[in-house]
């Protein structure tokens, strides 16, 4: 699964890696996002918006918005099987801006955290879904998941599943609302290559999701 990332650049340099005309969420340097924070998300409707989505998908249908304590992730390979994801994945596709992301190595019977990036340092994508979901009052809640598919090798030794980091050139097919193509799609959704990451360890102190400074990421 995919539990934790960072996203530590501007909302300005955000919005010209992946082309965003609207920015509608500003924010600072992210160094531990947790489920249910408001998170940055590239959406395409009628252009590329930058926006704040809660972390944890709510389906239109939901009755319950707490559904989506249990949805921050999504399996690639039963999207089309599951009511929660099966809307989103053939209609509101999103990117959820990253520089880096977390899992726990089990080791002598503990967890300890590890951070893996690009090894260039550079932004990337999950390949991620949205919704959005109305109140009774009738005020709209949007929220989103990241997919997760397969380890890669470099991951396999840490956890047992990856999050979808999107090649650069495939983000506008994700993006693009009108391409309903399963196969088309789904081919996006494999493990990234491992020779392009890096993992360290980092800090204990990336457990707790109140700490959200730079120490989370540096090498412990």
């Amino acid at each position: 699964m995919c539990g934790r990332f960072a996203l530590t650049r501007p909302a300005e340099e955000v919005a010209v890696r992946f082309g965003a005309q609207q920015v509608l969420f500003q924010f600072g340097p992210r160094y531990n996002i947790a489920p249910s924070q408001p998170v940055a998300v590239i959406t395409h409707e009628d252009e590329r918006i930058l926006q704040a989505m809660r972390w944890g998908l709510v389906p239109f249908w939901a009755k319950d918005p707490s559904i989506g304590n249990r949805l921050i992730n999504a399996r690639a390979e039963t999207l089309l099987e599951k009511p929660s994801f099966k809307y989103a994945f053939t209609r509101r596709r999103c990117l959820v801006p990253a520089d880096g992301f977390f899992e726990w190595r089990k080791e002598d019977g503990r967890r300890s955290p590890v951070y893996i990036r690009r090894r260039d340092g550079g932004l990337f994508a999950f390949a991620g879904l949205w919704e959005e979901w109305q109140s009774p009052d009738g005020s709209p809640l949007r929220t989103c998941t990241i997919i997760t598919t397969e380890p890669n090798a470099l991951i396999a030794p840490i956890h047992h599943r990856m999050a979808v980091i999107l090649r650069p050139e495939d983000e506008a097919l994700w993006l693009d609302h009108s391409v309903r193509e399963v196969k088309r799609l789904m081919a996006l959704l494999q493990p990234y290559p491992a020779e392009e990451l890096e993992a360290y360890p980092v800090s204990p102190r990336v457990n707790n999701p109140a700490h959200d400074d730079p120490s989370c990421i540096q090498p412990a």
